[in-house]
Protein backbone atom coordinates (compact mmCIF):
# COMPACT_ATOMS: atom_id res chain seq x y z
CA UNK A 1 0.00 0.00 0.00
CA UNK A 2 1.27 3.92 -0.43
CA UNK A 3 0.41 6.55 1.38
CA UNK A 4 0.94 10.15 2.01
CA UNK A 5 1.46 11.96 4.76
CA UNK A 6 0.23 15.97 5.40
CA UNK A 7 0.86 17.81 8.19
CA UNK A 8 2.63 21.24 9.46
CA UNK A 9 6.63 21.59 9.87
CA UNK A 10 5.61 22.01 13.39
CA UNK A 11 5.01 18.07 13.51
CA UNK A 12 8.10 16.94 11.23
CA UNK A 13 9.35 14.75 13.96
CA UNK A 14 5.91 12.50 14.66
CA UNK A 15 5.73 12.41 10.36
CA UNK A 16 9.38 11.12 10.33
CA UNK A 17 8.21 8.56 13.18
CA UNK A 18 5.29 7.38 11.62
CA UNK A 19 6.53 6.96 8.11
CA UNK A 20 9.16 4.52 9.81
CA UNK A 21 6.47 2.85 10.95
CA UNK A 22 4.73 2.70 7.95
CA UNK A 23 7.44 1.30 6.13
CA UNK A 24 8.86 -1.03 8.66
CA UNK A 25 5.04 -3.30 8.04
CA UNK A 26 5.75 -2.98 4.35
CA UNK A 27 4.16 0.29 3.31
CA UNK A 28 5.60 2.71 0.64
CA UNK A 29 5.72 6.30 1.21
CA UNK A 30 5.14 8.21 -1.79
CA UNK A 31 6.21 11.66 -1.41
CA UNK A 32 8.76 13.19 1.31
CA UNK A 33 8.28 16.54 2.10
CA UNK A 34 10.09 16.36 5.27
CA UNK A 35 13.40 16.55 3.15
CA UNK A 36 12.79 19.77 1.26
CA UNK A 37 13.50 23.04 3.15
CA UNK A 38 10.95 26.02 3.59
CA UNK A 39 10.62 27.38 0.04
CA UNK A 40 11.67 30.48 -0.52
CA UNK A 41 10.58 31.45 -3.85
CA UNK A 42 7.25 30.93 -6.32
CA UNK A 43 8.98 28.61 -8.73
CA UNK A 44 10.12 26.57 -5.56
CA UNK A 45 6.24 26.41 -3.85
CA UNK A 46 5.54 25.18 -7.54
CA UNK A 47 7.58 22.35 -7.64
CA UNK A 48 6.84 21.24 -3.86
CA UNK A 49 2.86 21.88 -4.87
CA UNK A 50 3.37 19.73 -7.87
CA UNK A 51 5.61 16.62 -6.33
CA UNK A 52 2.96 16.98 -3.15
CA UNK A 53 -0.08 16.47 -6.12
CA UNK A 54 1.40 13.82 -7.65
CA UNK A 55 2.17 11.92 -4.62
CA UNK A 56 -1.52 12.05 -3.21
CA UNK A 57 -2.84 11.00 -6.48
CA UNK A 58 -0.26 7.83 -6.37
CA UNK A 59 -1.47 7.15 -2.62
CA UNK A 60 -3.55 4.04 -1.69
CA UNK A 61 -4.30 6.29 1.53
CA UNK A 62 -3.50 9.79 2.99
CA UNK A 63 -3.31 10.53 6.64
CA UNK A 64 -3.34 14.10 8.02
CA UNK A 65 -1.42 14.46 11.57
CA UNK A 66 -3.14 17.06 13.22
CA UNK A 67 -1.93 21.09 13.96
CA UNK A 68 -2.02 20.91 10.39
CA UNK A 69 -1.37 23.90 8.60
CA UNK A 70 -3.69 25.34 5.45
CA UNK A 71 -1.55 22.94 2.97
CA UNK A 72 -2.48 20.34 4.98
CA UNK A 73 -5.93 21.07 4.40
CA UNK A 74 -5.79 21.69 0.86
CA UNK A 75 -3.69 18.25 0.27
CA UNK A 76 -7.01 16.89 2.08
CA UNK A 77 -9.38 18.66 0.01
CA UNK A 78 -7.50 16.88 -2.58
CA UNK A 79 -7.56 13.21 -1.74
CA UNK A 80 -11.20 13.95 -0.57
CA UNK A 81 -11.96 14.95 -4.40
CA UNK A 82 -9.89 11.29 -5.09
CA UNK A 83 -12.14 9.41 -3.00
CA UNK A 84 -8.97 8.54 -1.19
CA UNK A 85 -9.32 7.06 2.64
CA UNK A 86 -7.86 9.70 4.90
CA UNK A 87 -6.51 8.91 8.29
CA UNK A 88 -7.40 11.70 10.81
CA UNK A 89 -5.29 11.89 13.42
CA UNK A 90 -4.56 14.28 16.34
CA UNK A 91 -3.50 13.14 20.17
CA UNK A 92 -6.17 14.55 22.07
CA UNK A 93 -9.80 14.41 19.75
CA UNK A 94 -9.44 18.01 18.82
CA UNK A 95 -11.36 17.28 15.39
CA UNK A 96 -14.23 16.44 17.18
CA UNK A 97 -14.74 19.60 19.14
CA UNK A 98 -17.63 21.65 17.72
CA UNK A 99 -15.18 25.02 18.07
CA UNK A 100 -12.27 23.76 16.33
CA UNK A 101 -13.69 21.28 14.01
CA UNK A 102 -13.53 21.22 9.89
CA UNK A 103 -17.13 19.91 7.93
CA UNK A 104 -15.14 18.27 5.86
CA UNK A 105 -13.32 15.94 9.29
CA UNK A 106 -17.12 14.41 9.42
CA UNK A 107 -17.44 13.06 5.96
CA UNK A 108 -17.48 9.31 5.61
CA UNK A 109 -13.79 9.45 3.81
CA UNK A 110 -12.37 10.05 7.27
CA UNK A 111 -11.40 7.68 9.33
CA UNK A 112 -10.51 9.25 12.55
CA UNK A 113 -7.82 8.23 15.23
CA UNK A 114 -6.54 9.76 18.55
CA UNK A 115 -4.15 8.48 20.66
CA UNK A 116 -0.02 7.44 19.90
CA UNK A 117 0.83 6.95 17.02
CA UNK A 118 1.52 2.92 17.40
CA UNK A 119 -2.00 2.71 17.48
CA UNK A 120 -2.71 5.10 14.23
CA UNK A 121 -0.10 2.58 12.56
CA UNK A 122 -2.37 -0.44 13.72
CA UNK A 123 -5.37 1.13 12.77
CA UNK A 124 -3.88 1.78 9.50
CA UNK A 125 -2.26 -2.02 9.27
CA UNK A 126 -5.39 -3.45 10.52
CA UNK A 127 -8.18 -1.36 7.64
CA UNK A 128 -5.82 -2.36 4.99
CA UNK A 129 -5.30 -6.06 6.08
CA UNK A 130 -9.75 -6.07 6.30
CA UNK A 131 -9.71 -4.60 3.03
CA UNK A 132 -7.03 -7.64 1.34
CA UNK A 133 -8.91 -10.22 3.41
CA UNK A 134 -12.20 -8.91 0.97
CA UNK A 135 -10.75 -8.83 -1.87
CA UNK A 136 -10.44 -4.97 -2.22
Amino acid sequence: MQFYIGSSFANITNVRILQNKLIDRGFTLTYDWTQNERATSKAALQTIGHAEKQAITLSDCVIILLPAGKGSHIELGIALGQDKPIFLHCVDQTYDRFETTSTFYHLPEIIPCSGTLEELTELIVHHYQRMSARGL
